[in-house]
């Protein structure tokens, strides 16, 4: 009873007690060369070093990007109102990412290549978009100069069409 059981070879089981072993048997594992039949690991592992870079680089790229939606949010729950915590929000809005403009060298330090240009290029946009982001609330909080009157003693300002207070409209 125990030959038959011995005999009898699984789909999952390998012998590794016989010598004659076919080469469909198993797969190469990555960076192993059959002519040679020794593991050329120097090349794998440049190969996986500089996909690890360029996959770091990008992520770094597209960073501000990134960090649109949540900036978004932020700017509609602080609301358009004239105090504090809107104010704040808005200023760090328009700061962080011209801080992250001029250090744009020294964050993509490590980075060379073709690919850092457009790398940069894609960074700068994403600020830039950010920045974009946090004028648009300041002139929906009215905190920029946008009409003549603005600018001019002696020219009117601009006249209102309607006021609001205690949630009724006075015309």
């Amino acid at each position: 009873m125990a030959t038959k059981v011995a005999s009898k070879k699984f789909k999952w089981q390998l012998d590794f007690a016989s010598k004659s072993r076919s080469s469909g048997d198993i797969a190469s594992p990555p960076g192993f060369n059959p002519s040679a039949g020794q593991v050329n690991s120097e090349v794998a592992r440049d190969n996986d070093q500089s996909h690890l870079i360029l996959k770091k680089s990008w992520d770094i790229a597209l960073g501000p990007i990134k960090q649109f939606p949540m900036n978004l949010l932020i700017m509609y729950m602080s609301g358009n109102s004239i105090s504090i915590f809107p104010i704040m929000m808005v200023v760090m809005m328009l700061i962080r990412p011209f801080k992250a403009m001029l250090s744009t060298g020294a964050t993509f330090k490590v980075i060379e290549g073709v690919q850092a240009t457009g790398q940069k290029f894609v960074y700068f946009l994403g600020n830039l978009v950010n920045v974009g982001l946090a004028l648009y609330k300041c002139h929906s909080m009215g905190l920029l100069p946008t009409h003549a009157s603005d600018w001019l003693a002696f020219v009117e300002p601009q006249a209102r069409l309607e006021y609001s207070g205690g949630g009724m409209s006075l015309l």
